[in-house]
C-alpha cells in the first residue's frame, strides 16, 4: 500500500496498519482460519481500502476543479471589475506569481483584491446613481418630465459595464451643464415673475392667480415644492407678460381717450381747479412714458371707471348747457360773418338748431363742431379776403366822401363866413381829390377780384352778391350820374344865355332868391338818392337805387 501524506504521517500510518494486521492474523489464527481465507479476506481488504483511496482521489480531484473553477471565476470577476472601473493599472496576483503556487494560495491572493474592487465598484455604482439622479432630476424640471412617468427610475444605471472615471467625469460635466442651465432658468423665471408683479401691481390684478394659472410652483403655499423651470413655464410666463403688456397698452390708451374726453369737458364746462385736482394722478398718469408707470394701481379698472364716472357726469351736465353753448357759438359765427359781409352757414342757424336738439336728432356736440369748425372756415375765408376787403373799406370811404362832397356842394351857404367854414373848405379839396381816384380804385378793385375769384374757383361774394356784379352796377350808375351832371350843366348855361338876352331885351329886373329846392328837384338831393349814385353802405352790399 502506497504512503501518502508526510513521511511522519506514513509511518504512523504503515505501524497501525501492521499492527492491526498482525492483531486480525492473531484473530484468525485463534478461530482456525485457513491459509486461503485469510489470503481472500486480505485481497478483500485491499479491494476495500483501494476503493477508499480511489473515492478519497476523486473527492480530491473535484475539489481541485472547484478551486480551478473559483479561481477562474474570481479572475474573470477581477477582469470584469477591473474593465467596469477602467484600472487598466491594476495586475492579477495570480500571474505575477510563480507558477508554483496552490490554488488555494492563489485564491486567497485574488479574492481580497476582487472584494476591495467590489466595494470600489459600489461606491463608483452609488456615484452613478447619484450623479444620474440629479441629471434626471434637473432634466425633469428643464423639459418637464418625471423619471417615473417615463418608464425608468433614477436609482438605477442602464450600463454597469462602464463604471469608469471617464464616463463619471462625463455624467458630472454634464451635471454642470444642466445645474448651470437651471441657475439661468431659474434667474429667467424669477425676473419674468418680478415682471409679472409689477405688471400686475400696475394693472390692479391677482398676482398670485396669474402666476398659479402659468405653474402652480410659482405661487406655491409648500416649503418643499421647487419652482418650475420647464420650457412649457419660462413659454407660459412670456405669453403671461406679453399679454399683461398689452393690457396695460390698451388700458393707457383708454385712459388716455377718457382723460382726453375729461380736458375737454373741462375746458367746456369751465371747471374749476379744485375739481381738476381730484384728478390730478389720473392725468398724471397719462403724461407718463409707458415703461414709467410703476405706481400701484395706476392703471387698475377702479382707476379708468373712476375717470368714466366723472365723464359721465360732465356729459350730463353739459347737455343741459349745450344749447346754450351752440347758440353761443352760433352767434360768435354770425358776428365773424357780419363783420366780413360772409353769408353764414344756414344750416346751423339758432332757430334750426333749437329745433334739432329739442327733437333729438342732432348729438349737441357735434353741431357744436359743426359751427366751430365753420368759425374757423369764416375766419381763414376772412384772412383769404382780407386784401380785397381793405380795398372795399377804401373805396366804401371814398364814396362817403363823395356823398359829403355832393351835399356840401349843393349847400349855398358854404362860402359864407361862419363858423367852421374853412374847415370844411379844406376837406372838400381833400374829398375832391379822393373822389377822383375812385375810379381807377374800382377798376383796381375789380382786378384784384377777379384775380381772387381765377385762384379760388369761385365768385367773390359780398353780403350775398358778387362784388364784380356791385362794382360793374356802381359803374354804370356813376355814368349815369356824370351824364345827368352834364345835362344839368348844359341846361343851366342855357337857363343863363335865355336870361341874358332877356335882361338885354327888356332890361335888368331883380332875379329871385334861389333856394336849395331848385337843385333839388333836378336830383341833387343829399339822402343819395335821384341821379346821385348809390354807395354801398358799410354794413351791407344792398342800397337803394
Amino acid at each position: 500500500m502506497l504512503a501518502l501524506g508526510s513521511p511522519g504521517t506514513s509511518i504512523r500510518t504503515s505501524t497501525t496498519c501492521n499492527a492491526l494486521l498482525r492483531e486480525l492474523e492473531q484473530i484468525w489464527n485463534d478461530i482456525g482460519e485457513s491459509e486461503v481465507e485469510k489470503d481472500r479476506m486480505l485481497m478483500e481488504l485491499e479491494r476495500e481500502c483501494l476503493e477508499v483511496y480511489r473515492r478519497k482521489v476523486d473527492e480530491a480531484a473535484n475539489t481541485k476543479a472547484r478551486f480551478h473553477q473559483t479561481v477562474a471565476a474570481k479572475e474573470a470577476e477581477l477582469a470584469t471589475l477591473m474593465a467596469a472601473l477602467g484600472e487598466h493599472d491594476v495586475h492579477s496576483p495570480i500571474k505575477t506569481e510563480k507558477r508554483s503556487a496552490s490554488l488555494k494560495e492563489k485564491l486567497a491572493s485574488i479574492t481580497p483584491l476582487v472584494e476591495e474592487l467590489k466595494k470600489k465598484k459600489d461606491e463608483r455604482l452609488k456615484q452613478f446613481v447619484d450623479v444620474k439622479a440629479q441629471i434626471e432630476k434637473i432634466s425633469g424640471e428643464i423639459y418637464g418630465f418625471h423619471p417615473i412617468h417615463n418608464g425608468f427610475s433614477s436609482t438605477t444605471v442602464e450600463d454597469e459595464q462602464d463604471l469608469s472615471l471617464r464616463r463619471l467625469n462625463e455624467y458630472q460635466t454634464h451635471l454642470r451643464t444642466l445645474q448651470k442651465e437651471k441657475s439661468d432658468r431659474l434667474q429667467k423665471v424669477l425676473q419674468c415673475v418680478n415682471e409679472v408683479h409689477s405688471l400686475c401691481s400696475v394693472l390692479g390684478l391677482d398676482f398670485g392667480q396669474t402666476v398659479g394659472d402659468v405653474h402652480p410652483s410659482l405661487h406655491g403655499t409648500q416649503v418643499e415644492q421647487s419652482t418650475n423651470i420647464s420650457n412649457s413655464t419660462l413659454e407660459g410666463l412670456e405669453q403671461t407678460i406679453l399679454k399683461l403688456k398689452i393690457e396695460r397698452k390698451a388700458r393707457i390708451q383708454k385712459l388716455k381717450d377718457v382723460v382726453a374726453k375729461l380736458f375737454e369737458l373741462w375746458n367746456l364746462m369751465d371747471s374749476s381747479k379744485e375739481e381738476r385736482n381730484c384728478f390730478l394722478r389720473i392725468t398724471s398718469i397719462v403724461a407718463t412714458s409707458e415703461s414709467e408707470i410703476t405706481e400701484r394701481g395706476a392703471l387698475s379698472t377702479e382707476m379708468i371707471e373712476k375717470a368714466s364716472v366723472e365723464v359721465e357726469r360732465l356729459a350730463k351736465l353739459k347737455a343741459s348747457r349745450m344749447k346754450e353753448l351752440v347758440f353761443k357759438k352760433r352767434s360768435e359765427l354770425e358776428e365773424i360773418c357780419r363783420l366780413t359781409h360772409i353769408e353764414p352757414d344756414t344750416s346751423t342757424a339758432a332757430e334750426k338748431a333749437s329745433a334739432l336738439i329739442d327733437s333729438g336728432l342732432v348729438d349737441p356736440s357735434e353741431l357744436l363742431a359743426n359751427i366751430e369748425a365753420q368759425i374757423i372756415k369764416a375766419k381763414d375765408e376772412a384772412l383769404s379776403r382780407k386784401e380785397v376787403t381793405d380795398r372795399i373799406d377804401k373805396w366804401l370811404s371814398a364814396c362817403e366822401e363823395e356823398n359829403w362832397l355832393d351835399e356840401y356842394s349843393q349847400d349855398d351857404n358854404r362860402y359864407s363866413a361862419g363858423r367852421g367854414a374853412h374847415i370844411n373848405l379844406k376837406r372838400a379839396e381833400r374829398a375832391r381829390i379822393t373822389v377822383n381816384k375812385i375810379p381807377a380804385m374800382v377798376d383796381n378793385l375789380i382786378n384784384k377780384t377777379l384775380a381772387w375769384e381765377d385762384e379760388k374757383k369761385t365768385h367773390f361774394l359780398y353780403d350775398g352778391v358778387r362784388l364784380v356784379s356791385i362794382l360793374d352796377d356802381y359803374k354804370l350808375a356813376r355814368q349815369q350820374k356824370e351824364e345827368e351832371k352834364r345835362r344839368h350843366r348844359d341846361q343851366k348855361k342855357l337857363q343863363d344865355l335865355l336870361l341874358n338876352q332877356k335882361e338885354a331885351m327888356y332890361g335888368s329886373k331883380p332875379s329871385p332868391r334861389k333856394s336849395n329846392s331848385f337843385r333839388k328837384t333836378n336830383g341833387y338831393r343829399a339822402n343819395g338818392n335821384g341821379s346821385v349814385p348809390p354807395t354801398p353802405r358799410r354794413n351791407s352790399v344792398k342800397w337803394i337805387f
